[in-house]
């Protein structure tokens, strides 16, 4: 298969209430991250994701994990779809 390129990686949330706080602490943290529909090759609570590029992972794993934030999980894209990093 082709390998399709994506500029963006995501984190996927069980919650609204998760998503919309992730979203506000990434950017209050400088991040520059989008918040969208979940795409449906990801399994998640919550029809929200966030959007990130792949080179601010670990500064999105640190933000998210000093703030409790509750994840479902990051993804990448794949092909056609999105798999768990």
């Amino acid at each position: 298969m082709e390998e399709v390129a994506f500029e963006y990686w995501l984190v996927a949330f069980d919650s609204t209430h998760h998503a919309l706080r992730a979203e506000a602490e990434l950017e209050g943290a400088g991040l520059d991250i989008d918040i969208r529909p979940t795409p449906k090759s990801v399994t998640a609570g919550c029809a929200l994701s966030i959007d990130f590029f792949p080179q601010d992972f670990q500064r999105v794993q640190e933000v998210l994990t000093e703030k409790e934030i509750v994840i479902r999980g990051y993804f990448k894209p794949l092909d056609d779809r999105y798999e768990s990093i």
